[in-house]
């Protein structure tokens, strides 16, 4: 089947069986993988993506129910050269170890601030509470949050 869809702002088209899950034509197909795949049962959220701008875990959506839709991989974070406050979060609060649950757990952060512009911590930890991390605890993931947060409603 014919898939047509936008990720990151570009248009691509790919050829694929109807049973392909999303996740395997970002990465596979389309080789933009800074998309991981952890678990393929959505218990992780390694896989976390925007689509039309909320996030879905990409491991367990068939690439041909994104047809005609807007993805938004971790790629798309970065605008012209400029790294987008969370990921300036994550290196200025040490917010990763390892990094595999890090694009989940950005894609997850987009949306939840776009959503609650001033969250609390127990908001925080609860928007990201479908994103496992087996390294940092979290503690340094929600204050990455919470550094992006302030960064957007103009902080230094």
């Amino acid at each position: 089947m014919l898939v047509k869809v936008a990720i990151n702002g570009e248009k691509y088209e790919a050829e694929v069986e109807p049973r392909l899950l999303l996740v395997h034509l970002i990465r596979e197909n389309l080789r933009l993988t800074g998309t991981h795949i952890g678990c393929d049962t959505t218990h992780c959220g390694a896989c976390t993506v925007l689509l039309d701008g909320r996030p879905i875990k990409s491991c367990t959506m068939f690439a041909v129910q994104a047809h005609g839709r807007e993805i938004t991989t971790v790629e798309g974070l970065e605008q012209d050269g400029k790294l987008h406050p969370l990921q300036e979060g994550f290196m200025a609060e040490h917010g990763l170890q390892c990094g595999y649950c890090t694009p989940g757990m950005l894609m997850t952060s987009v949306a939840f601030l776009k959503k609650t512009p001033r969250p609390t911590e127990d908001e925080i930890r609860r928007a990201i509470s479908g994103n496992l991390c087996r390294c940092t605890g979290y503690v340094n993931i929600v204050k990455a949050i919470q550094h992006a947060a302030g960064k957007l409603q103009g902080g230094a």
